[in-house]
C-alpha cells in the first residue's frame, strides 16, 4: 500500500506533467494564432516583396507550432536557425532595384505594430518557460524560439521603418542594418 507522501508525490508529477502540457497547447495555440495573422497581413499586402516576408513569417510560425507539437508528445524536437532575415534583405534590395515609388496608408503600420507586440509577448512567453523549465532540450528549445521570435520583432521594425517612409528607407540602404542581426 502506497503511503500519503508517494500519493502526493505521483499526484504531484501528474499535475506538473498536465500543467506542461497545456503550457505547450498554449504555445501550439500562439503559434497557430500568429500563423494565421500572418497569412491575413499576407493577404491584404500592399505589395508583393512584402507579401513574401509576411508568408515567410507565416512559415516560420507554423514550423515553431510544429517544434510546440513535438514537444507536447514527448518527441525529441529540434529547432534550428533559419535564413529568414537574408531572404528578407534579398527582398529589400529587390524593391531597391525596381526604383517602384511607393505609399503606404497609417492601417498598414498599424497592423506591423500588432504583429511586433505578438512576437514581443511570445518571446517574453518562452524565455519565461526557458527559466521555468527542468529538461534541458524544452529549455535550449524555448530559448531558440525566443530567439527566432526576436528577429521577426527585428524585421517588422524593417517593415515599419519601409511602410513609414518608403522612399526614404530605400534611398537610404537602410535595410542593410539586417546583417547586423
Amino acid at each position: 500500500m502506497a503511503g500519503n507522501g508517494e500519493v502526493c508525490e505521483r499526484c504531484e508529477r501528474s499535475f506538473l506533467e498536465k500543467q506542461a502540457m497545456d503550457i505547450f497547447q498554449f504555445a501550439m495555440e500562439k503559434e497557430q494564432l500568429s500563423e494565421q495573422y500572418y497569412r491575413r497581413l499576407a493577404d491584404s499586402a500592399p505589395h508583393k516583396g512584402l507579401v513574401s516576408i509576411l508568408t515567410m513569417l507565416a512559415d516560420e510560425e507554423h514550423s515553431h507550432l510544429e517544434v510546440v507539437s513535438k514537444m507536447k508528445q514527448g518527441v525529441p524536437a529540434e529547432i534550428t536557425d533559419t535564413i529568414l532575415l537574408t531572404n528578407a534583405k534579398t527582398i529589400f534590395a529587390k524593391i531597391r532595384q525596381s526604383r517602384e515609388k511607393f505609399k503606404f496608408g497609417d492601417t498598414q503600420i498599424a497592423f506591423y505594430k500588432k504583429a511586433q507586440d505578438i512576437e514581443k509577448d511570445s518571446r517574453s512567453f518562452y524565455l519565461q518557460k526557458a527559466k521555468e523549465s527542468e529538461d534541458p532540450r524544452h529549455k535550449a528549445i524555448f530559448n531558440t524560439l525566443a530567439e527566432e521570435e526576436n528577429k521577426h520583432y527585428f524585421l517588422l521594425e524593417n517593415i515599419i521603418e519601409f511602410v513609414s517612409r518608403p522612399q526614404n528607407w530605400l534611398e537610404n540602404a537602410e535595410f542593410h542594418h539586417l546583417e547586423e542581426y
